[in-house]
């Protein structure tokens, strides 16, 4: 079972498997640069939507979309073709023209930093907040999506329910250092290794700290995994 103690040898074994695989969330991180507005427009329209679909839409927008201004001057119907097939993108469309209104009025027409300030634009919850503040902005910040937090229950870092469960639990298990990195570590992970089914638990590079690897070990359930 993984422990406190395990975080560094954890970290390390994910950053080398970062590096090597070819996961989703790596082509994702590479197809927008990482300023407030892309990082911001990407992480909105990556909600409920595959990686590999979110880069391909973020591919076309932003050959037409570089700023808020463009994004406040573009015609709607043209800005639903350019984000389609994303999840939800009529409502997306609707939030990313309510964006530039928004920030004008609140903030002067700048992105904040802040995760809690964030949250008070139009399609931005708390995962999303959490990931544009901590990559844009370089605060520590740790974003909880479905990958980290199975993963990391999995592992028994954290015995938790629900998302804010996981990020404030992780935040008692991991150094303030790590926060920024947990995400696309974690999420690669679980993209090509810890699996939501039938994960790669031979080929596991942390199976060692994994309870949940012990008890498919040892209830003799391992071949199946």
């Amino acid at each position: 079972m993984a422990q406190k103690a395990n975080v560094p040898m954890i970290i390390s074994a994910l950053r080398a498997h970062y590096r090597r695989c070819k996961a989703p969330i790596a082509k994702f991180e590479r197809s927008h640069p990482d300023t407030p507005f892309h990082t911001l427009i990407a992480t909105i329209l990556s909600s409920r939507t595959l990686d590999h679909t979110t880069s391909t839409a973020c591919r076309r927008l932003f050959k037409a979309v570089h700023n808020i201004d463009d994004l406040e001057n573009i015609p709607a119907t043209k800005l639903k073709k350019l984000i389609y097939p994303v999840g939800f993108y009529k409502v997306k469309t609707r939030q990313l023209k309510q964006l530039p209104e928004t920030l004008k009025r609140l903030f002067g027409g700048k992105i904040p930093d802040s995760a809690e300030n964030l949250m008070r634009l139009p399609g931005v919850g708390r995962k999303t907040a959490n990931l544009v503040a901590s990559r844009a902005f370089g605060k520590d910040e740790i974003c909880v999506d479905t990958h980290v937090h199975r993963v990391n229950n999995r592992l028994g870092l954290v015995h938790t329910k629900t998302p804010l469960e996981t990020e404030n639990g992780l935040k008692q298990v991991f150094p303030g250092k790590y926060w920024r990195e947990i995400n696309h570590l974690f999420v690669a992970f679980g993209q090509t290794i810890c699996r939501p089914l039938r994960p790669k638990c031979e080929q596991c590079p942390i199976n060692k700290y994994c309870q949940y690897y012990d008890f498919l070990k040892y209830s003799g359930k391992n071949k199946r995994s």
